[in-house]
């Protein structure tokens, strides 16, 4: 049955100049050995996006700030980005993960972009980037209990729950990325239009580096309000 990611009507509406790089990989080898040399050197180039003081006053954080100030979010709920970009400041790097988060995060840090990843083979029917209604079910990356979404939340959800809360703030646990992945889909996320080519960028150095690092057979498209959708299974 054909999956497709798709933005809706109602996220437009709050965002109609945001822009989101998606990236389908299938069939790779996620336990594949990424360079630690890779996450180091991104590590540090992420200092250059965050020299002033206090970190809301560097462009990124500023930005994405601005897009958390427009929707419900649980209380102290930042951008991943803003996340990556606190440990870089405080000199606390990105530790290794699995080969696609690694090669998501230096992606990430080195481009200044929001990045996340689901499995596709834990997904059920569509995946859609949409506002909540309220108390949808969603299971919180290493925690046993349920933390529903807040009404008028910026939410991931498929066709069975939540998979990504705060739009890029917590991951899930059932779609997380696995050792044992081989398919999946990739989001990339840009909010001020004036930083478009960084997500072209971003979108095409994560194309190359999981090309070369775990195979498989990848492909990407930028998505728009006049774009709203990408296939991610035939």
């Amino acid at each position: 049955m054909a999956q497709e990611l798709k933005i809706d009507d109602d996220f437009w509406q709050l965002f109609p100049d945001t822009t989101v790089g998606v990236v389908r990989a299938l069939g790779v080898n996620n336990t594949a050995d990424v360079p630690e040399s890779l996450l180091a050197e991104a590590n540090q180039t992420a200092q250059k996006y965050v020299q002033e003081d206090p970190i809301s006053a560097n462009p990124i954080v500023a930005d994405w700030r601005e897009a958390y100030r427009k929707f419900k979010t649980k209380k102290g709920a930042r951008s991943s980005i803003e996340a990556l970009m606190k440990r870089a400041k405080q000199g606390k790097p990105v530790s290794s993960i699995n080969a696609m988060v690694d090669l998501y995060n230096i992606v990430s840090l080195t481009y200044g972009i929001p990045v996340g990843g689901e499995n596709i083979d834990s997904l059920k029917g569509d995946m859609h980037l949409k506002i909540a209604q309220g108390g949808e079910d969603f299971q919180p990356l290493g925690e046993n209990d349920s933390e529903p979404a807040l009404p008028g939340e910026v939410v991931y959800q498929d066709g069975e729950s939540i998979v990504c809360r705060c739009w890029n703030w917590r991951d899930g646990q059932r779609t997380m990325l696995k050792d044992d992945t081989t398919n999946a889909i990739l989001v990339l996320e840009n909010v001020n239009p004036d930083r478009e080519q960084n997500l072209v960028d971003a979108v095409n150095a994560l194309c190359d580096l999981l090309a070369k690092y775990v195979g498989g057979d990848i492909s990407s498209a930028i998505l728009s309000q006049n774009n709203p959708s990408f296939q991610f299974r035939n």
